[in-house]
């Protein structure tokens, strides 16, 4: 199946870092979710009951993270991706997660991201 169903930009603020101080405040991840779905079987029946509910990916991915507090980011994607595989009706799952690094100094600030692939396509 090569049909997806994605959802960009979900930013989910939560405790995530190894740093005593990262431990100590919410910082913003942001997730995108890709999902094989067979578009054309939903498409023809054009009922909601046949399709991938977004808002409870957004929320099982905001739920997964928030109650998570992990330390790494690796850690928050594979949670994610293991909780959407067990909770809807699809084989595959490719999930990004990005993460702002600041320098203490305010210099070589940059975005560090993981993306995953799970499951069967």
């Amino acid at each position: 199946m090569s049909d997806t169903v994605s959802i960009k930009g979900l930013r989910v603020p939560t405790v995530i870092g190894v740093y005593d101080w990262e431990r100590e405040i919410e910082q913003i991840l942001t997730f995108s979710v890709d999902l094989a779905v067979d578009v054309a079987r939903v498409a023809s029946s054009d009922d909601v009951a046949d399709a991938v509910d977004y808002s409870a990916v957004a929320a099982t991915v905001t739920r997964v993270v928030k109650d998570g507090k992990f330390q790494l980011i690796e850690t928050a994607v594979e949670r994610v991706a293991e909780r959407i595989l067990a909770d809807f009706p699809i084989g595959w799952a490719r999930v990004e997660v990005a993460k702002p690094i600041a320098a203490a100094d305010g210099t070589g600030a940059y975005t560090a991201v993981v993306a995953i692939e799970r499951g069967a396509r």
